[in-house]
């Protein structure tokens, strides 16, 4: 039994399944990094906000899931390190049929009071109120999907089937941005945007399902007491993740009230390029969970040294991009979408740059969070999150406009993510000294993005960034074992032999 839970911990493991998690996210990033631009001339700067809007509803129908999508990642991923799997085919479709009737009920009190979010929530401009209420309803048709789609991730990031998921993943992905698109071509309104996603989703439901099956081969519906263990989890899971869905999109909605739909556009487009960051941490997080669901009861030292070295792949692999957009991210933005919205919202990259990669990190700690059934803890942190940073978001963008917002978003994310890693070393001793290990590397993380931040041109930012990340990079190298040195020299020596050394069996 210890031999396969080693070996569903191991790095081999852990490498292959960042790499198509990675690749099942940055793929269709890139494809929406070029049409971005496309889409915000044909649907016109107010219905690009209303579509940032929808994109951040599509994340809140996520909550409909109760968590179940992640708590059937641990439960299976436990169930087959103690050899129980028999009855996991019954636990999924009856965790599928209760999803989807909650998510139907979910989505029609979302039908119903669209028509008061439309005409008074947001300001909406009259003349594209009607066409908003129509578009929005369409989206709600999705929220099923949404959820059923979150639960055969779940079995299937169980069993570790990362290189099938993602490899049907991305078509469907690429066809989320490529799709409405081309129907804006012959269509120009946000009602084929929203048939657009709604289809993509449909076909991403299929396409799981077909993967899904020889996995479960005894799916059948059972008795609904079955889905109360995954609840009583997936519960507190769906709270921590409604409490961090108000806290990202907050902003954007206050803007939206208190300003205009330009002043979101202005905010939320340059948030959702920093959110892309974290398709590297996910990617990571989601290999770790099934690992270290399997391996946290009986193998803490495996299980401590998946948390340390996810932390430090996210450092070194997300630092870089970080600091060069805290450094010229509003050069970036003029030539993506042009000097105008670079006046604007320029210096609201930078400063989100810097709090992305605190964001980012988190997901390490989140992940043994989690894989050890502890997502109470998750909850209770966001839940205070919530009660200090909302009023200081609306405070900030009241006295300094949505540059006030962005730092108040990025002193969330920082205190975010060193309450996660306080947690995980408190809750599970043996990933203290791991999470110890880290501090000078985030401790100088912070320094050099905060300078680079403040630097007045191209030139004093890479003079501040790249000592900054060499340094973070000595201090990240720290954290590493002797073992770990000794195993890691001969592949700075002959990296072409990196296959080889993971095949060794490094744990």
């Amino acid at each position: 039994m210890n031999q396969s839970i080693e070996a569903r911990a191991g790095v081999r493991r852990l490498i292959s399944g960042m790499f198509w998690n990675a690749m099942g996210r940055g793929l269709p990033l890139l494809l929406a990094l070029v049409l971005t631009p496309l889409l915000i001339r044909e649907m016109g700067l107010d219905r690009w906000g209303l579509f940032t809007l929808a994109l951040a509803l599509v994340g809140v129908f996520g909550i409909f899931d109760l968590g179940i999508g992640p708590a059937l990642t641990r439960g299976l991923s436990e169930r087959m390190g103690d050899g129980e799997d028999a009855e996991a085919g019954r636990l999924v479709g009856t965790a599928m049929v209760a999803l989807g009737g909650f998510a139907s009920f979910g989505a029609l009190v979302f039908w119903l009071i669209l028509p008061w979010l439309m005409t008074s929530a947001l300001n909406v401009p009259p003349a594209l109120q009607d066409e908003a209420l129509i578009a929005f309803r369409v989206l709600a048709c999705s929220a099923p999907l949404i959820v059923i789609n979150a639960a055969l991730w779940g079995v299937l990031a169980a069993h570790q089937r990362f290189a099938a998921a993602n490899l049907v993943t991305i078509p469907v992905a690429a066809m989320y941005y490529v799709g409405p698109l081309l129907l804006l071509m012959v269509w120009p309104s946000l009602v084929a945007v929203m048939l657009a996603l709604v289809a993509c989703r449909l076909a991403n439901t299929l396409s799981y399902l077909w993967l899904a099956r020889p996995l479960l081969p005894r799916l059948s519906v059972g008795h609904p007491k079955m889905v109360l263990p995954l609840l009583r989890i997936g519960g507190w899971m769906t709270f921590a993740s409604l409490l961090n869905q108000a806290l990202l999109y907050a902003d954007r909605f206050l803007i939206g009230a208190m300003l205009t739909l330009a002043a979101v556009a202005h905010y939320a487009t340059p948030l959702d390029l920093v959110l892309r960051m974290w398709i590297l941490p996910v990617a990571i997080a989601q290999a770790m969970l099934p690992a270290m669901a399997s391996a946290f009861r009986t193998l803490p030292e495996v299980t401590a040294g998946l948390l340390r070295r996810g932390a430090m792949l996210m450092i070194l692999l997300t630092l870089p991009p970080c600091l060069v957009l805290a450094g010229i991210g509003d050069w970036v933005l003029a030539l993506w979408l042009g000097a105008d919205f670079a006046a604007q919202g320029g210096m609201v990259l930078r400063i989100l740059a810097a709090g992305i990669f605190f964001s980012c990190l988190s997901f390490s700690a989140n992940a043994l969070l989690d894989a050890m059934g502890r997502p109470d803890a998750t909850a209770k942190l966001i839940l205070a999150e919530v009660v200090v940073f909302l009023p200081v978001s609306a405070l900030m963008l009241w006295r300094f406009g949505i540059e006030g917002a962005a730092v108040a978003w990025g002193l969330r994310a920082l205190t975010d993510c060193l309450g996660k890693f306080w947690l995980a070393g408190w809750l599970y001793p043996p990933a203290r000294q791991a999470a110890q290990r880290l501090g000078w590397a985030l401790a100088v993380s912070l320094v050099a993005l905060i300078a680079t931040v403040l630097m007045p041109d191209w030139r004093w930012a890479v003079l501040v960034a790249v000592p900054g990340f060499l340094l973070t990079a000595l201090a990240t190298l720290r954290a590493l074992t002797p073992e770990e040195r000794t195993t890691l020299r001969p592949l700075l020596r002959r990296p072409w032999q990196a296959r080889r050394l993971l095949q060794s069996g490094l744990a």
